[in-house]
């Protein structure tokens, strides 16, 4: 999904001018209680100018004394403020107790205020700190759990062969399935390493709906653990939290796809989801700076499983920035210096040798640029693989261009009868079924594989989510899914 809601949860309050007041809502990572919590409200906006405040509340052992701290993400500088001793040191806020309120015992809590000034925009914080403690968030990280998935079932290892999927006994297999997002955006936001719970409870909910595939999208700096993440939820504890998901997912018998979702690279072009050199947002393509060792220690860590299916890059649009489709498949496939791209693009032929380099041989998913919607040069492209394991991803919402059947049988039907086609994405922004009930006919008809878009219990009418809870209750649009998935899966 090109511009999903997940993010909105802390940065979108801060992207538009307000009038009034927003406040940043409280979020936890796997719903415990964090050890602080911290609301940030700009309660005034003028011209050139601002007013806001920050209630703390402290969930842990009493304080004397305390200290929060945040980052202005928009270049504004504080001027004056009460209730604090503020101050500002680049973008770095400092509020610390006066003399008076340093006391904060365990559940009390404690506010500031302050005004500044804003240029640009008046974007909203996101990480705050108490007494060097993340607030907000969980404060261990995601622990390897004590008690095992259960075997309730046995996901079937896969491979290629022609145009199908099938497992060991040559079965053909389809992959009908969801996506459960949290894992790529969590963890560089600094909220935790899942949105919502992942328990065996929560997975079995998902196998209850007859899906036998979960696609599980990641944040390749929060696997690498790169310095920017925050250590609890990177590097050791982060690949260790998708093993588990990973484990948990197949012992409800349903696939695993791993898939690369939010990559390192600067790009400010056209269509850009942020201008963060970080992994915050969907880049255009993939970087050659850590994207192969990305896929060469997630490609080490699942080869002995060829259960799990890799997803190499999750929305390419290489498209926007180059000036002609030829050189927008050329970037594709080759990467390099791609013409409108400022960094240095690993292209798919690099990412499936990462993944081969290492003895692997799953079954490995690559989608074609326009977000994976593209699929028209796909034959002429693709990726050399010397396992013959690849597959062709394609993803389709109702507001892309190949949204209909007629383009369906003009660009996907000869992929689909040469190699096999998944589309890891499915849905619409219409909180209704109407659309993805005409993608998963054509599909069905032709005896392919999708996935819906996604397992997150968002609001339906500010993007695709089939669920309202996480024990399954769908959405008005999830309904549309889970029906249909317990239909051809009884």
């Amino acid at each position: 999904m090109r511009h999903p809601p997940r993010s909105v949860l802390l940065a979108a309050a801060g992207a538009v001018a307000l009038v009034g007041s927003v406040t940043v809502p409280v979020v936890t990572a796997q719903g415990a209680t964090p050890a602080c919590t911290v609301e940030y409200s700009v309660t005034s906006q003028w011209d050139t100018g601002f007013q806001g405040s920050v209630q703390i509340t402290n969930n842990s052992a009493a304080l004397s004394s305390w200290s929060l701290t945040f980052d202005f993400p928009g270049g504004q500088k504080l001027t004056q403020g009460w209730g604090a001793q503020w101050s500002q040191s680049g973008t770095t806020v400092t509020a610390a107790n006066e003399s008076w309120n340093g006391s904060l015992g365990s559940g009390a809590g404690v506010s500031a205020g302050f005004i500044g000034s804003w240029s640009g925009s008046n974007g909203v914080p996101t990480t705050f700190k108490l007494n060097g403690t993340t607030c907000n968030v969980d404060t261990e990280p995601t622990p390897t759990p004590t008690d095992p998935p259960p075997a309730t079932g046995t996901a079937p290892a896969l491979r290629v062969l022609g145009n199908k999927l099938v497992d060991a006994d040559g079965t053909t297999r389809r992959l009908l399935g969801v996506n459960r997002s949290g894992g790529e955006f969590m963890c560089v936001q600094g909220r935790g390493i899942w949105d919502g719970p992942v328990d065996d409870a929560a997975i079995k909910a998902i196998a209850d709906w007859k899906a036998n595939a979960v696609r599980i999208p990641l944040n390749e700096e929060c696997w690498l653990g790169l310095s920017n993440v925050d250590t609890a939820y990177a590097g050791t504890n982060y690949i260790n939290a998708v093993k588990d998901l990973v484990a948990r997912v197949e012992a409800h018998g349903m696939t695993p796809i791993v898939e690369l979702h939010w990559t390192y690279g600067q790009y400010t072009g056209n269509s850009a989801g942020c201008s963060d050199v970080h992994a915050t947002c969907q880049k255009p393509m993939p970087d050659m700076q850590y994207t192969p060792s990305f896929w060469s220690s997630v490609a080490g860590t699942f080869k002995s499983d060829q259960s799990v299916v890799f997803d190499l890059f999750n929305e390419p649009y290489p498209d926007r920035a180059t000036s002609t489709t030829t050189q927008a498949w050329q970037c594709w496939k080759d990467g390099g210096t791609c013409p409108g791209i400022g960094y240095q693009v690993a292209g798919m032929q690099d990412l499936v040798d990462a993944v081969r380099a290492t003895g692997a041989r799953n079954v490995v998913m690559a989608g074609g640029p326009a977000y994976s919607n593209d699929l028209s040069q796909w034959l002429t492209y693709k990726p050399t693989d010397p396992t013959g394991n690849l597959v062709a991803a394609y993803h389709v919402y109702n507001f892309n261009t190949c949204a209909s059947e007629s383009c369906w049988n003009s660009t996907l039907a000869p992929v689909a009868a040469q190699v096999p086609l998944v589309a890891g994405e499915i849905g619409e922004n219409t909180c209704s079924h109407g659309f993805v009930d005409q993608v998963m006919k054509w599909f069905d008809d032709r005896n392919l594989s999708y996935l819906g878009w996604t397992w997150n219990a968002w609001d339906c009418s500010s993007g695709p989510s089939l669920i309202s809870s996480y024990d399954g209750t769908p959405t008005a649009y999830g309904i549309g899914l889970r029906d249909h998935l317990r239909a051809v899966n009884p």
